[in-house]
């Protein structure tokens, strides 16, 4: 009787799993860098959709960075995955990183 049930709790913490990631992976936009300017703590990104921010198509656009350190990890034509919000301070990168 233990056997099932062990069966079930493990097939349930694999679909939250698989639905926390795909959520997560839901909000991040491949994009390109096209400008960097740290001393405003802003990056220009060519981007696709934003569905998150209801941006149906993709453009460039200039950003606020959450954390100015993340300009240093990117130059201008590198390939980027990132993730955005719409702050109080406008459009912001929360999340960014180089994609292969």
């Amino acid at each position: 009787m233990k056997k099932p049930v062990h069966t079930l709790a493990t097939a349930m913490f694999a679909a939250i799993l698989s639905l926390s990631a795909a959520t997560a992976q839901g909000n991040a936009v491949q994009g390109e860098v096209r400008k960097i300017d740290e001393a405003a703590g802003k990056i220009t990104l060519k981007h696709g959709p934003i569905r998150n921010l209801g941006m149906d198509v993709g453009m460039t656009m200039v950003f606020r960075v959450t954390d100015p350190a993340m300009l240093k990890q990117v130059k201008v034509g590198d390939k980027v995955e990132f993730e955005a919000e719409n702050g109080a301070s406008g459009y912001t990168v929360t999340k960014l990183q180089k994609s292969n």
